[in-house]
């Protein structure tokens, strides 16, 4: 099984919760091939760094900076699915569809089409627009 974390399902595995526990369980029971998208990898990347500028500087800082560095450490713990030639196209494919979703969403449901994946999100009311993805929540 080929599934591809969304944002949200990626976070909480990064973050250890327990949510991301039970995550990383049904993922080894499945015996899930899991991957994430470089889009994925903008969005925590831009939240860490949206963090770390709202804390006043020095001390307060610390642990966002040692958070954000654990973050970049786990990236080469997962296959980054890349944003290439093949996704852009199924991209500008769903853009003309007009459906209603973000545009990060919207390169993330490229990204799981043009690989004929799972894609493993919170977010089913918007991905589930998308003509053909196959998304499921592994969260709740």
């Amino acid at each position: 099984m080929f599934v591809i974390l969304d944002t949200n399902h990626y976070r909480e595995m990064l973050l250890g919760t327990p949510l991301g526990d039970g995550l990383t369980a049904r993922m080894q029971e499945r015996e899930a091939d899991v991957f994430t998208s470089i889009v994925t990898v903008q969005e925590i990347t831009q939240g860490w760094t949206s963090e770390i500028n709202r804390r006043k500087s020095g001390r307060d800082q610390i642990k966002a900076y040692a958070q954000f560095e654990n973050a970049i450490h786990d990236f080469a713990d997962i296959t980054i699915l890349p944003f290439d030639q093949e996704a852009a196209e199924e991209f500008h494919r769903l853009e003309k569809l007009r459906i209603r979703i973000g545009t990060m969403d919207l390169k993330i449901a490229a990204i799981a089409s043009s690989h004929d994946a799972l894609l493993l999100s919170r977010n089913l009311v918007d991905f589930q627009q998308v003509p053909g993805l196959r998304v499921e929540n592994w969260l709740d």
